[in-house]
């Protein structure tokens, strides 16, 4: 999508703006594109027509790509004050309509559906409920819901709400509501760590002066983790992308640890160390789809703390090429040898979708960072330098839309 494409339309009295949504103005920034001057034009036309809730709720996306947090949040709600259904239409002729079920928040509050429906006979209206929302006046109609609200702090009350939801909706559901609040880091912990194949250490959410308190050995780190022992790692709840995670070697790390920080809860863990023989660390986003795994990434990193963007994968040729191997070979190899795993992880956590960040330990189990059914998929990485993702992300989205079809199907008449 070129800027000229995000023109605004020639002015209609009766007539709201179009919705753009998430997906194109977040391929828009991975490309490099400035945001900044289509972010002033929205502010200048939600200025003259502040009744326009397409355009708020644009311009609050586009603020939040640009990194303005707290305004997006107030301009989203502001939207939302005005219209609570924004609707991304189908691709040509409409064969399904999905509705999805979103809470207000930042752009890590929610699964990010339209990345997964983009460009297909997949008709998407994205239902907005939580705090300070008003009820939508009228829903539209739909042969499946998809419960799109990701678990956090600020999303579980909503979450505990809507628990009930698929017993009494009239249309088939998927993602239940109670199932998405145990993604926890400390709750998904417990009910995966003892299954078979699986590494994930225990995880611990506790109070900034609790870990001050182990910091100072006051209190001994047994007491909490069963499993416990240095190096720990420690990240504010909450947090994502690793924002505030930390390697704690020992307890005075602890205490330095927390004089750099603002946060009030921490989740803490054992750390593994999970290098490769050649000394590297590899950590994979796979997405499981009706129980089926599916490979989204793989990086590679001399660091530890691997995130996609900070690998070096666009540097580096080898790595590419390993990442291309990895995938061509997923299902034939590592899905396989971690069958036992994503079985586990299927039946206990009861998602139809959800993924993990992991990676495998020296004696070959998967180790699991987090799970959670928001993670961001997508496939915006240029095709001549990632060749090897676009057929994987088609693999991938094609089995999301075949989900969805398949479960409206199974509708009772």
């Amino acid at each position: 999508m070129t800027l000229g494409a995000l023109a605004l339309q020639p002015e209609m009295d009766d007539e709201l703006q179009p919705f753009i949504g998430l997906a194109p103005f977040m391929r828009l920034a991975f490309s490099g594109i400035n945001l900044k001057p289509i972010g002033a034009k929205l502010i200048e036309h939600a200025a003259s027509h502040p009744n326009d809730s397409h355009t708020l709720m644009n311009l609050a996306i586009v603020l939040f790509l640009t990194g303005n947090r707290d305004l997006a949040l107030a301009t989203q709600m502001e939207a939302l004050q005005l219209q609570q259904i924004y609707r991304i239409p189908a691709s040509g002729e409409e064969k399904l309509r999905v509705l999805a079920l979103m809470a207000p928040g930042d752009l890590m509050a929610n699964t990010p559906v339209e990345f997964l429906v983009e460009n297909s006979e997949i008709s998407l209206d994205i239902l907005y409920v939580g705090e300070g929302v008003p009820p939508a006046p009228e829903l539209p109609d739909h042969d499946v819901m998809f419960v799109a609200i990701g678990e956090s702090d600020e999303n579980r009350p909503l979450l505990k709400e809507l628990e009930n939801l698929p017993k009494t909706w009239a249309r088939p559901i998927l993602n239940s509501p109670a199932q998405i609040s145990l993604l926890s880091r400390d709750c998904a912990c417990r009910l995966l760590s003892s299954a078979s194949g699986i590494e994930m250490p225990v995880v611990v959410r506790m109070d900034k002066q609790t870990l001050e308190k182990i910091g100072r050995k006051e209190l001994p780190i047994e007491n909490f983790i069963s499993d416990g022992s240095y190096p720990l790692i420690a990240r504010p709840v909450g947090s994502h992308a690793g924002h505030g995670l930390e390697k704690l070697d020992t307890a005075d790390a602890i205490l330095d640890y927390l004089q750099k920080s603002q946060c009030d809860e921490f989740y803490v863990a054992r750390f593994v160390d999970y290098r490769s023989k050649d000394g590297q660390f590899r950590k994979y986003r796979i997405m499981l789809i009706g129980g089926r795994p599916f490979i989204c990434h793989m990086a590679i990193s001399s660091n530890w703390m691997i995130h996609y963007l900070n690998a070096g994968m666009t540097d580096s040729a080898e790595k590419r090429a390993e990442e291309a191997d990895f995938m061509a070979a997923f299902d034939e190899d590592f899905v396989p040898r971690h069958k036992e795993a994503f079985h586990a992880i299927a039946e206990r956590l009861g998602l139809d979708y959800v993924g993990i960040d992991c990676g495998e330990t020296p004696d070959g189990k998967l180790l699991i960072f987090e799970a959670d059914s928001d993670m961001i998929v997508h496939a915006m990485d240029p095709a001549d330098m990632f060749p090897y993702k676009q057929p994987a992300m088609r693999k991938l989205f094609g089995a999301f839309r075949e989900m969805l079809v398949k479960t409206a199907a199974s509708r009772s008449v």
